[in-house]
Order: structure tokens, then sequence, then C-alpha cells
């Protein structure tokens, strides 16, 4: 099995050198800790005794101003860290953590017109991969893929919807595909994200699932977008499929959910029409040597990032350390992988790679979530160790 490593060419954004890139990186020694960084020149900056945590940087008035003015401490070259990032780390160099502390976890389902009909076909399958080719053809027969250009809660919409349920075709996911309010819902508890190199888990109950590639809002406690970094929103097809209900045990799961590597900040080369604009692409590598290659455009996305942002946070509710914000996926893995009908699913071993030309590539393994090392770094050891290390102000 080839190790999982992690390179300047392999990670980085294509314009590495202008972007303004912030994180997370773990500390060893006495006081072994997580330490938010900026990437200056081709070095990593320790800057945690100006910010505690990468939440108060980005809730800070100008936070591409505050990481360009903040002196650091330098923990090396970022091709080191890179390198120590990956399945061979050495715990007693820095390694690289998910970039979110404090901030609360969100994510927006059914935002692609395509990824909707995936959701209806696993509703009507109830999680029966086998159902799913010939339901399939059945509601693209009702639905079509014409729904792209369907403004949400629209008049148009709204048609629409009483023409499914005259034709017995409503769901659910149509609601929130087609409906007024989008799906929000909490993807992991705060701190519990993995990031680049790490394993990544699938419930072990699961036979039907798939990785979900995701370009990922930062947004700071009044609701203002600072940047984004990439996703993968690991998904149990089977447990979603037989209810609804089963949300929470389909999307949280010890190491399911993965962040980075970094978060560009919004600057003079980067900002939100860019997010717009971008493609995100997924591979999957098996260890039998089978390759999956998708492909995710945010130009086709169904309500626009600003207002997945603003229907999260609200005069409805609040987020003090702000969220980071999921944004959903196009990709739909339908083609099989084993036996006709089968459709994708992960097997032990899979090396999943996201990646996006301006926002690097998270890449991960998969592996079992009760196999995956066990969460325990929650926000009070956090906030022990900040207090040790007298960096809280």
């Amino acid at each position: 099995m080839q190790t999982l490593q992690l390179t300047l060419d392999n990670s980085l954004p294509a314009d590495w050198q202008r972007a303004t890139l912030v994180g997370r990186v773990w500390l060893p020694g006495a006081l072994a800790g997580p330490a938010v960084v900026v990437i200056r020149d081709g070095e990593v900056l320790d800057i945690t005794a100006h910010f505690a945590t990468l939440s108060l940087v980005l809730d800070s008035e100008a936070p591409v101003e505050a990481v360009r003015q903040a002196d650091g401490v330098s923990l090396g070259s970022l091709a080191s860290l890179l390198s120590n990032s990956g399945e061979q780390r050495d715990v007693g160099q820095p390694f690289l953590l998910a970039p979110a502390d404090l901030q609360v976890i969100k994510a927006a389902g059914v935002t692609f017109a395509a990824s909707m009909i995936e959701r209806v076909i696993e509703e009507k399958a109830g999680g029966d991969a086998q159902r799913a080719e010939q339901i399939r053809t059945l509601v693209q027969e009702v639905i079509g893929d014409n729904l792209r250009d369907l403004r949400p809660g629209s008049p148009e919409a709204m048609r629409l919807k009483q023409v499914l349920i005259e034709q017995n075709m409503w769901s659910q996911y149509l609601e929130v595909g087609i409906g007024p309010d989008a799906e929000i819902f909490t993807k992991a508890p705060i701190m519990a994200a993995v990031g680049s190199g790490s394993a990544i888990g699938v419930h072990p109950g699961s036979s039907w699932n798939n990785p979900e590639p995701e370009v990922v809002l930062a947004v700071d406690s009044r609701g203002r977008i600072h940047g984004a970094t990439l996703g993968n929103d690991v998904n149990l097809r089977d447990f979603e499929g037989r209810s609804a209900l089963l949300l929470s045990k389909a999307k949280d799961n010890n190491a399911s959910c993965a962040l980075g590597p970094f978060i560009r900040l919004f600057d003079e080369h980067f900002n939100l029409d860019d997010v717009r604009r971008c493609d995100v692409a997924l591979r999957v590598e098996g260890q039998e040597g089978y390759v999956l290659n998708g492909k995710s455009s945010m130009s086709q996305i169904s309500r626009d990032p600003a207002d997945l942002a603003g229907q999260t946070l609200n005069r409805n509710h609040q987020y003090p350390d702000g969220f980071v914000l999921f944004l959903g996926t196009l990709f739909a893995p339908v083609d099989d992988r084993d036996q006709p009908g089968q459709g994708f699913t992960h097997k032990e071993g899979d090396v999943v790679s996201i990646s996006s030309p301006l926002l690097g590539a998270l890449h991960n393994r998969v592996t079992g979530s009760d196999q995956a090392p066990v969460w325990a770094f929650g926000v009070g050891a956090l906030m022990r160790n900040l207090a040790r290390r007298g960096v809280l102000g």
C-alpha cells in the first residue's frame, strides 16, 4: 500500500505564493497543543500569541491585515510541515490540523439539482443500492435534470412542487431543493474535524456510502464571509436513505468530517466570486487498483453561497465564535464499483483527494470510524491548554 504523502505540489493552490493562507498546526513538546499559523514566503509562522484561536483571527475587524501585520515564531518551512502531515508523521514535529477550532461546523444540503435527484433516489430506494438504478430512471423521467436554473422559493418552483405532488413524486429533499428554506445542519461537533493527511472515518455498519467534495466557507460571528477551504462531507447513503431522521448518524461519526489544508482568506487575489466559479475535483484510489474521478462545479449551485451563509446566521440563530459552512456538492457517484447495479461505496484503505486550483487539495485515507484515532481533544482541553501556555487574553 502506497503511503499517503503531502507536498507543495499536491496540496497548495496553484498561486499559493500570493495567497493569504491561515490554518492550525499541532505543536509537540511539554505544552503540546494547537497553534494558529499563517503562511508567509514559504514559511509557517505561529501567531498564537496574537490570536489564541483561528476563530479570533476571522472575528478580527480585518483578518487579512491582521495576519499580515502579526509577527510570529517560525515553525520551519511549509514543505517540511506538509511532509510531516502525511501518514508517516513524526508526532515530535509539527503537523497539520483542520483549519477550524471554535467555529461550529455547519453544512448545506441539496444545493445542486443533480445531487437533489440522488437524494430522492435514496429515499425511494429505502437505502437499498440494488433498487437505485431503476428508480433513478423513473425519477428522472418525472423530474428531469433541468432544475439548476430554477430559483428556490420562486413562483415557478412552487408550481413545479404542485406538479410533483400530483405525480406522487414529491420528496422532503425536493422541498429543501426548490423550496424557500435551505437545508442547514450541523455536520460535526466543534473541534471534531480532521485535517489533510489524517484518516477519515466511515461507520462500519454502512454498506453504501461516498465522499462529498465541497467548498467550505469561513464565516465570522457577524456573518461576514472571510475565506474558504475544502471539505469532505462523508455521507452514509444507506443510513439516510432508510430515514431522514437518521441524518445525524449518516453524517456525524468519528473522523467523518475533513477540512483543509488551509483557509484561503479573501484578499486582492481571491474573493467570493472566485468561490462561485470554483470547480472541485474528486479522485478516489482503491487498494485494488480502482480509480474514481468526479467533479463538482460551483457555477451550477442552486443557492448562492452568500444566501446560504445568511440562512445559517441571522436574527433567528447566532454563532458567537463563527462557523464554517459546507456548500454542498454536485457530485453523486452512480458508477458501479463491483457488482452491476450496486453503485459506488467506499472500501477500507481508499485514498480520497479533493482539489480545486485556488484552494489546493485535501487528502485522506478511509478507515472505519471505530478504527480512526479517538477524538479526545475538545473545547475544554483547548481552553486548559491555552491557559497553561499563557496565550489567553
